[in-house]
């Protein structure tokens, strides 16, 4: 048993894809490049503006606590944080404090305390050389939403499971796209050091590790966090305090002291009205919801028979898992004891290399569900062997055709006629006396490299199995 035991809570804030901001009319568009151009007074913090409540900002909090197992506050309210920084232009934010949207739930068996609801600050731009810092606030008034776990998270494969599930959860929703490259999911996470002596637990010292933008940073930063901690406590006391990230040397940094809730002096937002969320309809929320990741999981096992890699490849891309689920259904049209291996594999590999080899999407594709269930039925009727089906494939992908007109036109079915095959063979064995005195004298690979040039010859319309069967019989 270590002597150390960490003790890990997770605060992830999520920008949510609304089409204006949290309290103004601002557009919410994380692709805008030039500063400063979605703005408005009130989001600028101009004297004499009020706010207005997002209505759909409020929904997709709402979605997330019940996809989550929350329990949504019937009363809930908007209130100051108070504190000064150069990218909250109205020197507070608006933040929710002790009447949350939603209240517990849980997710990968790890508690949550509240999910809550408040505005994105802006962007702080650093001269390289030092000169100084500018400001971006096309992100200030942004609706951004925290979830806060309770403290049960014991390690860094836990806490990146945590948020990898968490991010699918988002995206399934479509309430956000949850890039962390971009900035739209932000993880921090607090983390302290405990130990049993002498039958009582005693808890260390909470630390802050803030902004962290991928998942490697959070497993990273909780990896050393923890060492260091180790060691600092072997002679002292660990530092209450925020530290940041160093993604270039792989540590954490101490940053500035920790601020405790009494420091932000929160008090109720007077501009904004509390809020019931009943008047939301709440059950047509609740009814609106996808099927989400774990149930996917589950069905897909239950199914498919799918599991590990091969299943996380489908719930990872809802897009690649709806178009297996709609190939497969067609599957039955052609063979209804047709497996949907021979599809899983063609689809997860051989048609995704042609959509990322193009820069497209399955939203432009061209191949249609049924036509590749089509292409897998002719595979494994043996009608096209695995060469013929990467051509056809591709000619799919370019025209959308069916791939029997494919084959038809390109002339690329597999001859099965023996005579013809046979003709061929012994072509190939009057060409190779060498190779077929290696097979008498007990050289059996030497079959594979008769059947190579057999294959070569019918420009791969040839069953391997079959060409090998026959080899064999003409040879012995």
């Amino acid at each position: 048993m270590p002597e150390y035991i960490p003790t890990i809570g997770l605060e992830i804030h999520v920008e949510l894809k609304t089409e204006t901001k949290m309290f103004c009319d601002s557009p919410n568009n994380p692709e805008e490049k030039n500063p400063n151009t979605n703005v408005c007074p009130v989001c600028l913090g101009h004297p004499g503006t009020l706010p207005t409540i997002n209505k759909k900002a409020v929904e997709a909090v709402i979605k997330v606590g019940m996809a989550l197992g929350g329990e949504i506050n019937k009363f809930t309210k908007f209130d100051r944080k108070n504190y000064f920084y150069p990218d909250l232009p109205k020197g507070y934010q608006i933040s929710q404090y002790d009447q949350p949207l939603v209240i517990g739930g849980s997710l990968n068996g790890v508690k949550l305390r509240r999910v809550h609801l408040e505005e994105d600050t802006g962007r702080l731009l650093h001269d390289p050389s030092g000169e100084g810092s500018l400001v971006d606030y096309n992100r200030a008034g942004v609706p951004l939403m925290e979830l806060v776990t309770e403290p049960e998270i014991k390690s860094a494969e836990e806490a990146v499971s945590f948020a990898k599930e968490l991010q699918l959860i988002l995206r399934y929703l479509g309430v956000s796209t949850a890039d962390m490259e971009r900035g739209q999911m932000r993880v921090e996470v607090n983390i302290s050091l405990g130990k049993w002596s002498k039958g009582n637990w005693k808890q260390g010292t909470k630390v802050e590790i803030k902004n962290l933008n991928s998942f490697s940073a959070v497993s990273g930063s909780i990896e050393y966090e923890t060492k260091r901690q180790a060691e600092v406590m072997k002679t002292g006391k660990v530092k209450h305090e925020t530290r940041g990230w160093d993604d270039v040397k792989h540590v954490t940094v101490s940053q500035r002291s920790k601020e405790e809730a009494h420091d932000y002096r929160y008090f109720p937002e007077p501009d904004l009205p509390p809020l019931e969320t009943e008047s939301l309809n709440p059950e047509a929320l609740k009814i609106s919801l996808p099927e989400l990741p774990g149930d996917k999981r589950e069905r897909f096992k239950k199914e498919y028979n799918l599991e590990g890699s091969k299943l996380e490849s489908l719930i990872i891309d809802q897009d690649l898992a709806e178009f297996f689920e709609e190939s497969v259904s067609e599957i039955k049209e052609f063979d209804s004891n047709s497996s949907h291996q021979t599809l899983f594999n063609y689809l997860t590999s051989d048609l995704v290399g042609l959509i990322k080899e193009s820069g497209t999407s399955f939203k432009e594709l061209k191949v249609k569900p049924e036509h590749l269930a089509h292409l897998s039925f002719l595979i494994d009727s043996g009608r096209i062997g695995s060469r013929q089906a990467k051509d056809v494939l591709r000619k799919m992908f370019e025209t959308g055709a069916d791939p029997e007109e494919i084959i038809k036109s390109e002339n690329l079915e597999n001859i099965s006629d023996e005579s013809e095959l046979e003709t061929v063979i012994k072509k190939i064995i009057e060409a190779n006396p060498v190779a077929v005195g290696d097979y008498k004298k007990g050289k059996t690979a030497s079959v594979q490299f008769l059947v190579g040039k057999a294959m070569a010859e019918l420009r791969g319309r040839g069953n391997p199995e079959k060409l090998k069967e026959i080899f064999v019989r003409l040879l012995t």
